[in-house]
């Protein structure tokens, strides 16, 4: 899977590349948007998602991060006192 990826990005670049040397004028501007689009949507995207994940979560971050803290703590005395 991870070939297919690879070989399909290399030649997407590559006919991307090509396309905007050789159509020139407006496919990079057309080129330039759209990527200018999908960069945009994606960082806008990712921060959507965080947002909705912690509005989703069930008890505060903080709350999950002492619980974390408590966990490991009890781990370490566990262990040191073996």
């Amino acid at each position: 899977m991870g070939a297919v990826m690879l070989v399909g990005g290399v030649i997407a670049l590559i006919v991307y590349v090509s396309v905007l040397f050789f159509l020139g004028g407006f496919a990079w501007y057309l080129a330039i948007s759209i990527v200018a689009f999908i960069a945009v949507a994606a960082v806008c995207g990712i921060l959507a998602w965080i947002g909705y994940t912690l509005t989703t979560t069930p008890k505060p971050i903080e709350e999950i991060e002492k619980e974390i803290e408590r966990e490991t703590y009890r781990e370490t005395m566990e262990k040191q006192e073996t």
